[in-house]
């Protein structure tokens, strides 16, 4: 019976811990959204999560070279927008540029890279619920 119970309480101190995460990062984003202009292109902050996906060039986002510096390319913040009955589906925005990506203070250039990761992170919980909603159908069948 403890161990059920400890296993209960592992798993409420996680969700527990995501949540917090989560609403910590929210703040944290729109921060940055603010601080790196990103509210010039894109007026209301919620807007973001209507893009497809944000990526970035000039510096890498792979986990064991993060924030490394591409020599010779341009640091520049890019959306990818999806338009369903557009005969070009998908199209890149540009959020934000910021010129020679070697030329950029690195504390802008963490900025930046933190900003994605960030969106990220809220991104991937926004497609968990997505998902989550969409199986709702079949437990009806369980």
């Amino acid at each position: 019976m403890s161990s059920a119970l400890d296993r209960l309480k592992n798993l409420t101190n996680k969700i527990s811990s995501y949540e917090r995460a989560r609403k910590e990062n929210l703040v944290v984003l729109q921060n940055l959204y603010n601080e790196l202009g990103i509210n010039q292109k894109v007026e209301e902050f919620s807007e973001l999560f209507n893009f497809k996906a944000i990526n970035l060039s000039g510096a890498s986002l792979q986990n064991d070279s993060l924030g490394e510096i591409k020599k010779g390319k341009y640091l520049q913040i890019l959306a990818i927008g999806y338009d369903r009955d557009a005969v070009v589906k998908s199209k890149n925005i540009s959020l934000g540029y910021f010129g020679k990506a070697e030329n950029v203070d690195v504390a802008l250039k963490d900025k930046i890279v933190e900003f994605i990761i960030r969106f990220r992170f809220e991104k991937s919980f926004m497609t968990l619920e997505h998902y989550y909603d969409m199986i709702e159908p079949f437990k009806e069948n369980e």
